[in-house]
């Protein structure tokens, strides 16, 4: 299938100076403040950049190239205004960050925090930036364009409703501490939460399934499928849920929720027999 090699060359510079220029404030304004989790709050609004970039300056056929921008937007303005939110909600920097870099020197820093992250996001979004530069195909292949943006919809609902249900379910427990309630459920495990034990990972892994399926509908984008499955990765192991499970494993109640609920992709919870 087509591909325009000189617009796909201007769409990723375009994309890494974006990047590099997100990535860059964030750290100016992170780092001096101890506050190096503030990457967090740009991850999803970054990816939403590089779509609009793409969609700009890409010559691709521009009814893909603007609904991806559309939906990763949403995407991405959701996500941001979450994170943004529980940023402001602490005063001190998320403890596995400091766990992580320790004393590590600003150069350090920039590294393993700003410089990694903004690698990831290029990554990420390979499928979105070779999109803009190319044009649908008039067979059936191009119906996986629709296919895709079906499933990002489809993933930032389940995303978007998973996150809804754990911060009800966070301020519930909270009151009813406050109230001196005794019987606190210690686990989310009803709604979207008693199918899957990280359903907003698994909407997001959804989106970005989605991101691919849209941009394979043109051919040389299905060789970024390393893209989907590094965003995977990332959602289960670097940054989600397997280290989650870590941190939630010395709750005998967790540890019960294991037993019956799926990890990743739902299922119907499991019955559990026996002491």
């Amino acid at each position: 299938m087509n591909i325009d090699t000189r617009n796909l060359r201007r769409v990723m510079g375009r994309s890494a100076l974006v990047v590099a220029a997100i990535q860059g404030a964030t750290a100016a304004v992170a780092i001096p403040k101890q506050r190096r989790d503030y990457v967090d709050g740009i991850w999803g609004p970054g990816l939403a950049a590089v779509a609009v970039t793409s969609a700009v300056a890409g010559e691709g056929d521009a009814r893909r190239r603007w609904a991806l921008a559309a939906a990763t937007s949403v995407w991405g303005a959701r996500l941001g205004t979450l994170m943004l939110g529980r940023l402001r909600s602490k005063d001190t920097e998320d403890e596995r960050y400091t766990e992580f870099l320790g004393d590590a020197s600003t150069a350090q820093v920039l590294a393993k925090v700003f410089l990694t992250q903004g690698a990831a996001q290029l990554l990420v979004s390979l499928p979105i930036q070779m999109a803009a530069a190319s044009e649908l195909p008039s067979g059936r292949r191009r119906l996986l364009f629709p296919l895709g943006m079906a499933a990002m919809v489809a993933g930032t609902v389940v995303e978007a409703v998973a996150d809804r249900q754990k911060d009800a379910f966070m301020a519930e427990k909270k009151a009813a501490k406050d109230r001196g309630d005794a019987d606190v459920p210690d686990i989310l495990d009803t709604g979207l939460w008693g199918w899957s034990r990280h359903p907003n990972y698994f909407g997001d892994s959804v989106v970005w399934d989605g991101v691919y399926l849209a941009g394979a509908a043109s051919a040389p984008t299905a060789w970024t499928f390393p893209a989907p499955v590094a965003m995977s990765y990332f959602l289960v192991y670097a940054t989600g849920a397997k280290r989650t499970e870590r941190r939630m494993q010395e709750r005998p109640a967790f540890r019960e929720y294991q037993k019956r609920v799926a990890f990743f992709v739902p299922w119907p919870k499991r019955a559990v027999t026996g002491a």
